[in-house]
């Protein structure tokens, strides 16, 4: 829900600038121009630095996908860094992986030999 509210009040900022540069004071190149450094702004906000806060802290939305051929076994939060642990049948392994803000500076650790499963 958060996220939702966040990306509303996004294209508010952004069509109040167009409305008031562009209709008002007639000045549509400006409005344009600060209308997308606004957008460009709030949406490299989101994507660095809010998107994992919000799901963590208030409830937001975020999707992960399991690799083709993997079975996921847990996931956990260090931080506001999302650690997923997947498991590769055919070779035997769990990928530990970092799924941090922006996608930058991930870690991932190889647990070879780890059988997670009994069976």
């Amino acid at each position: 829900m958060i996220t939702y509210i966040y990306w509303i009040f996004v294209l508010a900022l952004t069509g109040g600038t167009l409305y008031l540069l562009g209709l008002k004071l007639k000045q549509w190149i400006p409005a344009a121009v600060v209308s997308g450094v606004i957008l460009v702004v709030c949406a490299s906000f989101y994507y660095f630095y809010l998107q994992q806060m919000f799901v963590k802290r208030w409830g937001g939305t975020m999707s992960l996908s399991v690799p083709e051929g993997m079975q996921h076994v847990a996931a956990t939060w260090k931080d506001d860094n999302m650690w997923i642990e997947n498991y590769d049948p055919k070779t035997n392994t769990c990928y530990f992986q970092e799924y941090s803000r922006g996608a930058m500076l991930e870690g991932k650790v190889v647990i070879k030999n780890c059988n997670p499963v009994s069976r």
